[in-house]
């Protein structure tokens, strides 16, 4: 890790699993969500996933967010040249209320399974907000008991919030997870490279950013990408832009190169 890590006085074991996020490059990330089947349906699940997995591993990624079952259909090779994000979170398109997160899995359950890390989903304004932030406090306790790394998944969503883009909004769904003990928060963009910037110079945590609604124009995506690292953002989480491309693999590829390569002004 960087000298001047936020990390660098955590215990050795939570610093060992944070190393192995840091694959290619120490103060970046490029992470790929493929939890999206649980919510959505099977868009990423069955026997495509592991080959899936595999091509993200060798094209550069640094980890994967997949739910615990999901493992059963993944080589566990795979995971020599990318890292597992196990996700605690869950819920359908089809509840009466979707943006209301329940945890599914544990941290303890989570280190058995042979995660490097856990993630965490909480809709800041959602009408069921106090159960998913004590979850996320409840979380980073065991994960500080087990020394495992928490990515908490931030999105002010619900019915009391205007744009959820607002940097303000965004800055606070930040400083949550930080202030509850997360190690690595994402969240929103906000629109310019200089109000992400006011965004990330507040936050103590690497911050990345999603992906985004679905762009097919992979130049207008890379564009994006770029902008949010000159905002200060540490990388991006990135699932649907990506394994929803005709070759997620080159996609993924030409992503790594501009997370990894060198600062950009």
């Amino acid at each position: 890790m960087v000298s001047n890590s936020p990390f660098a006085n955590s215990p050795f074991a939570r610093r060992l699993r944070l190393s192995r996020l840091h694959r290619h490059r120490a103060d970046r990330f490029f992470i790929v969500p493929l939890d999206h089947s649980v919510t959505d349906g099977p868009i990423t699940g069955g026997s495509r996933v592991d080959r899936l997995v595999a091509t993200l591993a060798a094209a550069g990624t640094d980890a994967v967010v997949l739910h615990k079952g999901t493992l059963r259909h993944i080589d566990p090779s795979r995971f020599t040249d990318t890292s597992l994000i196990v996700h605690l979170s869950a819920s359908t398109v089809h509840a009466p209320d979707p943006d209301a997160k329940y945890l599914v899995a544990g941290v303890e359950e989570s280190l058995r399974l042979g995660a490097d890390a856990v993630s965490v989903h909480v809709n800041l304004g959602s009408e069921d907000e106090a159960r998913q932030v004590g979850d996320l406090a409840a979380v980073a306790d065991a994960c500080d008991r087990w020394n495992v790394p928490l990515l908490a998944m931030m999105y002010p969503r619900g019915p009391r919030i205007g744009d959820p883009r607002d940097p303000a909004l965004v800055a606070h769904a930040a400083s949550l997870a930080a202030d509850l003990g997360a190690d690595i928060v994402k969240t929103l963009y906000v629109g310019s490279v200089a109000d992400m910037a006011d965004v990330t110079s507040a936050c103590p945590i690497p911050l990345v950013v999603v992906g985004g609604p679905r762009e097919v124009d992979d130049d207008k995506l890379l564009a994006y990408v770029e902008d949010t690292l000159r905002g200060g953002a540490a990388g991006v989480a990135m699932g649907r832009n990506v394994f929803q491309a005709p070759d997620p693999g080159a996609l993924a590829a030409r992503l790594s190169a501009v997370i990894h390569g060198p600062a950009l002004n």
